[in-house]
This record gives C-alpha cells, sequence and structure tokens, in this order.
C-alpha cells in the first residue's frame, strides 16, 4: 500500500500542475491513495471552491484536508456538507460545517482513516489540539477501526507539529505538517512506526514568496506600494511525501519525500 499525501496547492499554478501531472504520477509511483491539501487553490490563492475540488477527485484525488483559509470561499460552506471527501480541521468551534475525520474505503476493503487538524500557536482560534487528539485516540484505534491513519496537522510552528507528531507516534501510520509552504528535510519514521515529516512543502510556483507574487510580496514587507497578496503564476512544484505502508501493523515501512516539476525539481 502506497499513500502520496501533497502539500497545500497554490492558486492556478498549483492547480493545473495536479490536474495535468497526477495521474500519470499516480502510475509511475503505483500509488494507491492521494490525500492533497486544497486550502489555497483558488485563484486568489486562499479557500476552494466545488469545481476545484472536482477536478481534483477526477485526476486521482481521494481526499482533500484543508486549514484555516477553508472559509474563504463561502460556496464550500455548503458543499462540504454534502462531500465527505473534503474535510476541515476538526478542532474547529463546533457546530462548524463538515466534518474533520472519515474513514474511506478502497479496493480489498482497506479502511484509511484521514484526521485534519490544526494548530493553536499563532493560528485561527479553534479547540486545544492536543485535547482534541487524546479524545481522538481514546475513541479510535489503529487495526482497529481502520487499517491505516493519516494525520494532516495544519500548523505555524514546527514545534507543534514535532509534538503531535510524537504524540501519534505507534497510533498513526503518517503525520505530515501544512500551511507553512515549504517542504522540510526531516522525512523519517520515528521511533514506534509512525511516517513523519515537519512540513509537505506546497504545490505552487516555488519562484514565489511561499506560492504568492514576489514582487508585491517584497513591496509589501519594504511598505511600499503594493496590493492585496496574489498568487505568482509560474510553473509549479508538486510536493509532498510517499509512504509505504504495512497491512499487518498499520504503520510505515518507508518515507520519501516527493518533489515534481518547477523550481525545486530543477535544482
Amino acid at each position: 500500500m502506497r499513500i502520496l499525501f501533497l502539500g497545500d496547492v497554490v492558486g492556478i499554478s498549483g492547480c493545473s500542475k495536479i490536474m495535468n501531472n497526477l495521474i500519470d504520477q499516480i502510475k509511475i509511483n503505483n500509488i494507491d491513495f492521494v490525500i492533497v491539501n486544497g486550502e489555497n487553490a483558488a485563484e486568489a490563492g486562499v479557500g476552494l471552491t466545488k469545481e476545484i475540488c472536482e477536478d481534483f477527485f477526477k485526476c486521482g484525488v481521494n481526499v482533500i484536508t484543508t486549514g484555516n483559509h477553508v472559509w474563504d470561499q463561502k460556496e464550500i460552506m455548503h458543499f462540504i456538507d454534502k462531500e465527505n471527501r473534503l474535510l476541515r480541521p476538526k478542532n474547529l468551534f463546533e457546530p462548524s460545517p463538515g466534518k474533520g475525520f472519515e474513514i474511506y474505503t478502497i479496493n480489498e476493503n482497506i479502511k484509511i482513516g484521514v484526521l485534519n487538524l490544526m494548530g493553536n500557536v499563532f493560528m485561527k482560534k479553534c479547540d486545544d489540539v492536543f485535547e482534541i487528539s487524546k479524545k481522538f485516540v481514546e475513541k479510535h484505534k489503529l487495526k482497529e477501526d481502520y487499517d491505516f491513519l493519516i494525520v494532516d496537522f495544519h500548523g505555524e510552528i514546527t514545534s507543534e507539529k514535532n509534538a503531535i507528531g510524537h504524540f501519534f507516534d505507534g497510533k498513526a501510520t503518517l503525520v505530515v505538517g501544512t500551511h507553512t509552504h515549504i517542504p522540510t528535510n526531516d522525512a523519517r519514521i520515528l521511533k514506534s512506526g509512525t511516517a513523519y515529516q515537519t512540513d509537505a512543502g506546497m504545490c505552487g510556483d516555488y519562484d514565489s514568496v511561499i506560492g504568492m507574487n514576489k514582487d508585491n510580496s517584497l513591496n509589501r514587507f519594504m511598505k511600499k506600494d503594493s496590493v492585496k497578496h496574489f498568487p505568482a503564476k509560474g510553473e509549479a512544484t508538486l510536493s509532498g511525501v510517499i509512504v509505504d505502508c504495512n497491512i499487518e501493523t498499520g504503520l510505515a515501512n518507508k518515507i520519501d519525500s516527493f518533489i515534481f516539476g518547477g523550481q525545486l525539481n530543477n535544482t
């Protein structure tokens, strides 16, 4: 069993790269299940739309996770209640539309749980992520409720991401961070068998400032004339991880960073 997780998709550049290349990459890498964080996929670089979700599903995405920008395109609040393949962070204040955890059944009756969480430090206000995680593992068990568990931790700081990785070690197949848009060079298997990477990076144009137009971003930092952030539109890189999963234990045999195309591929 091989699972591909792709980090935050940013704007038209990231969407185009996925729609034009994902099916081939699934075949080339023998991928069985694909999760994509889509919270920046809309044209403006924040939120996502029903149309984008449906395009992703058509090109091989099994589940879309999100984060702090989940509601930035208002139409998604209605769509998420009808589409169980689209998740929002589980620790958003209740009641919120949609859900933060779901179990998906694929070939040979294999059950894959996907849990979407959001950090508390320097992020939008939400419930305590460690309290929610504790309640979750008390209720749900690896190899009892699902064969594999994938955790998308949408967070700002590396220490919080590290901590949640160790919390889920031995209880999840993969814990991977999203949100900062920069892939970290720390893909590894933790001591109790959980695959981990602090941040998956983004699916977007890296000739940018975390996916946004670099000239406008520099002007904003330097307090010169600028406009609202907007995405860079050059060739995107697909960034994420591929995990080889052990069907007997539900843990990871191997994790590799996945980088395809664009600026990062060229360097």
